[in-house]
């Protein structure tokens, strides 16, 4: 099955619907599956008192509180049900983020083909629960988690129904330094817990993610933006047009080159074996009836002729006929 790519959207459309179509568009376009934004009702995720993040400070200042913020970039359920019709009149899969009961409970609604459990919630038990009700299948980013606080969701989730789980393994600093991508706890989720595991990557460029494929990624989730220099808290760490069409070439390529798994000599290989390996020949004139020595026989291109794996079955051997210097020896 290919890889799944999903062009995060977030909310890098800064609260403009007609930029957020343009978007899905522009996914499409790469070659993405799926295009995902965030469904969040403000008030009932973040509190009048809660800091923003150093990176969203950054990014924004802190002239405004992560309440404030929030309000700004995100959609009521109207824009995310015109969002999703568009997605599907331009042929690319829609997908969003909830982070609270009631968008949960929406995009069931809505009819989305599976339910992405951002990393903050990992630890939301009500969340979990409602989440796992859907009995649709989940994508559980893992970002800030420890593997007993995975183990944990997990039981919620497949206790409460949840369809079939894929790990995305992921960190949330944004960018996330190559230092601390740790692509390896991919390995150790997949031996922890036995479930497919893609990654969310937060990192610069495409390197980790095509190097996640490579791991055994089912899932690739990656954000854009139509222009880095926008105002917002992701568009800095996030690709561009042109990254992200080099993102989706580079994963269908790794995809391509991992192959079956099973050594084997391929079929636009197989010509080459004649011309890159050996056969035995004379290394000088030899007259019939001489004996075959390491001294008048030597290996040499092209391999169509006797194996120099059978070097030693020939020497001692007489020879049947005269060979003139370079001629294949027949048995």
């Amino acid at each position: 099955m290919a890889v799944m790519i999903i062009a995060e959207a977030g909310v890098n459309h800064n609260g403009s619907l007609p930029r957020a179509k343009e978007m899905a568009a522009a996914a499409k376009r790469a070659g993405a599956d799926y295009v995902k934004y965030q469904t969040a009702v403000p008030e009932l995720v973040v509190s009048r008192f809660a800091p923003k993040a150093a990176y969203q400070k950054q990014a924004t200042g802190d002239g405004e509180s992560q309440l404030e913020m929030v309000r700004r970039l995100h959609f009521g359920f109207d824009a995310h049900r015109e969002l999703k019709a568009y997605c599907e009149e331009i042929g690319i899969g829609y997908l969003s983020s909830s982070f609270d009961l009631p968008s949960v409970d929406f995009l069931c609604e809505l009819g989305v083909d599976m339910m992405k459990i951002p990393s903050g919630e990992i630890t939301n038990l009500p969340y979990l629960e409602r989440v796992a009700a859907s009995r649709l299948p989940v994508l559980l980013s893992t970002g800030m988690s420890t593997l007993p606080e995975i183990d944990d969701a997990l039981g919620v989730l497949e206790a409460g129904g949840a369809g079939d789980i894929t790990l995305l393994h992921c960190n949330t600093q944004y960018p996330t330094p190559f230092a601390d991508a740790n692509l390896l706890a991919m390995l150790e989720l997949v031996k922890a817990f036995g479930l497919p595991v893609g990654y969310s990557d937060h990192t610069l460029g495409v390197t980790c993610a095509v190097a996640a494929v490579a791991l055994g990624a089912v899932v690739i989730e990656k954000h854009f933006t139509l222009d880095k220099d926008l105002p917002g808290p992701d568009h800095k760490a996030s690709l561009d047009l042109v990254e992200l069409g080099a993102l989706v070439d580079a994963v269908r390529d790794c995809e391509a080159a991992l192959g079956s798994g099973h050594k084997r000599v391929t079929e636009s290989e197989a010509p080459n074996a004649r011309v890159a390996r050996k056969s035995i020949v004379a290394a000088r004139a030899i007259k019939a009836g001489e004996a075959f020595t390491a001294d008048n026989l030597t290996t040499k291109r092209p391999g169509d002729g006797l194996s120099p794996m059978r070097w030693h079955e020939v020497l001692g051997q007489q020879a049947k006929k005269d060979y003139e210097e370079d001629e294949q020896i027949k048995l």
